[in-house]
């Protein structure tokens, strides 16, 4: 029976921390006077780096810049890491752990400092929207997939 238990699937948090978060405005408080609206581009990023024997980092990171014209209002940068344990998964469901599972875990907290740093900032906060991890995770997969197959033919 001790056996079994030892072999049994392991998903657990460890930890979810903010790894890294800056603002920058680099034209206050002269653009703060602009009446214009300005554009809003969200980049958002995925990584997860194995620490130790069953152990992984998942990292979730968005870049929020908003511009009027050329000139940047501001741009904010942040990073929210998970440390997982995963153990006795089988290899075909990690990918979908570690890309799926354990960012849609992430990204709440993430939501949540970017909008309270962009309030701090002066700004009316700006709600990343809800992600579907999955989706992303497919394109992804499609994208290495398409890349990786002319590498075959040859």
């Amino acid at each position: 029976m001790a056996d079994q238990q030892a072999q049994d699937p392991v998903f657990q948090i460890q930890r979810v921390y903010l790894k890294d978060l800056s603002l920058e405005q680099p034209n206050s408080p002269a653009i703060l006077l602009e009446q214009e609206q300005p554009t809003v581009d969200i980049q958002l990023g995925v990584d997860a780096q194995p620490v130790a024997e069953g152990i992984f980092e998942i990292t979730v990171s968005a870049t929020v810049q908003t511009k009027i014209g050329d000139k940047t209002v501001f741009l904010v940068e942040a990073k929210q890491a998970g440390i997982f344990e995963i153990r006795h998964l089988p290899e075909e469901q990690m990918g979908a752990i570690l890309g799926i599972a354990c960012p849609q875990i992430v990204y709440p907290y993430l939501r949540g400092n970017v909008a309270d740093v962009i309030q701090r900032g002066g700004f009316p906060p700006v709600h990343l929207a809800e992600i579907n991890f999955q989706a992303m995770y497919e394109q992804q997969q499609a994208q290495a997939a398409g890349q990786a197959a002319p590498t075959l033919a040859q």
